[in-house]
């Protein structure tokens, strides 16, 4: 401390310093501000330049964030050594602080590898519906570490690479065609048959429900309460719940039109009374 009270009381020695140092310090920062405007305009170009060329967006995300990451650490690395840092030395300090710190984010490393992994394999893409370690949502954004998902209500999930990679998922947007199914329970005293030919008389209807695949309808289950339909239908993936939704409504207001009952459980209670 004393030392440091007594450089500061000496203006030569400052002077000295700020002769000897200043204009490398003024020269770095001004290469820092610089470099740091050239690496801008750089993400700027490549942005334009994958929208251009119609890259996926997850796979643009990754890219953009890599090289601002990479250009960024050797814009650091090239002003340390304007101050006169020796790089061998300061090169291998760096290195063993990135061991140890590989080493403290073995887990972040993970997710990265598995953010490779999957702008390769792209067992997804931005937009798509998928389910995954419990969470089901559209895919907004891929970015280096974790997967950013959006639900239907509007909420934001953020899901790590690594785990995302290696586990089981569903991609519900992979096909374009999918299968919605149904299932519709009657009253044991209806007729199946005229409930069948209504059920098909509402799909034919509907110009969204596809002809090939063929619908199905068919007797699955003689439950407790009810005879219960089955009916499955493909349409193009977009249609799936606007179908979903309506021909369970429509087919329910037929059925009270025409008289066929939707049975619920019910319970007979009988009461004995004893002499």
């Amino acid at each position: 401390m004393e030392n440091i009270k007594n450089w500061f009381s000496n203006p030569e020695q400052i002077m000295q310093f700020v002769i000897k140092y200043g204009g490398q310090l003024l020269v770095a920062i001004i290469t820092l501000i610089i470099g740091l405007w050239i690496i801008s305009l750089l993400i700027k170009g490549m942005k334009r330049l994958f929208r251009t060329r119609d890259m996926d967006p997850g796979l643009q995300s990754f890219l953009l964030s890599v090289s601002s990451i990479a250009l960024k650490i050797m814009l650091i690395i090239s002003v340390i050594s304007m101050l006169g840092v020796q790089m061998t030395s300061f090169i291998a300090v760096l290195g063993a602080a990135g061991l140890a710190i590989g080493m403290a984010l073995s887990g972040s490393l993970q997710n990265f590898a598995g953010g490779v992994m999957i702008l390769m394999f792209k067992p997804f893409k931005v937009g798509d519906y998928i389910t995954a370690q419990g969470e089901s949502g559209t895919v907004n954004e891929i970015q280096i570490f974790h997967t950013i998902l959006k639900t239907p209500d509007n909420k934001t999930i953020i899901l790590p690479n690594g785990p995302l990679s290696t586990g089981s998922l569903v991609n519900y947007s992979k096909e374009p065609q999918r299968r919605v199914d149904f299932t519709f329970g009657i009253g044991y005293n209806d007729d199946i048959d005229k409930a069948k030919n209504l059920i098909l008389s509402i799909i034919e209807k509907d110009s969204r429900i596809l002809k090939e695949p063929a619908p199905f309808i068919g007797v699955i289950n003689l439950g407790d309460s009810s005879v219960d339909l089955v009916v499955r239908v493909w349409a193009e993936a977009s249609n799936y719940w606007g179908i979903f939704f309506d021909l369970q409504e429509t087919v329910k207001k037929e059925f009270d039109r025409q008289g066929i009952s939707i049975p619920y459980p019910q319970t007979d209670v009988h009461l004995y009374q004893s002499k």
